[in-house]
């Protein structure tokens, strides 16, 4: 639950170790619906940061308001491992 209200300007994934022969997908809702625009938060195949490419459609974060992080793929042989997401942005 975020403490206070909150403007997102980016966010960054990383794990420790990669995933093998698929990416790691991490998506991000806020009370039930995505926040992300069609650009998830991926780490590709022997990565361990994201990719950069993520963008967030809903920037607006309401005090009290409950995020949960949503792994919608983990890799394939290896799976992707020690993830940390970290979401940067201002208090509002």
């Amino acid at each position: 639950y975020m403490p206070y209200a909150f403007t997102i300007t980016e966010v960054q994934a990383s794990v420790t170790t990669a995933p093998t022969d698929a990416t790691l997908i991490v998506d991000i809702h806020e009370a039930g619906t995505t926040i992300m625009a069609t650009n998830k938060l991926d780490i590709l195949t022997t990565a361990t940061l994201d990719d950069g490419t993520a963008t967030v459609s809903d920037t607006t974060i309401a005090a009290d308001a409950k995020l949960e992080f949503e792994i919608d793929q983990i890799g394939s042989t290896v799976a992707g491992a020690g993830l940390k997401v970290t979401i940067i942005g201002t208090r509002t």
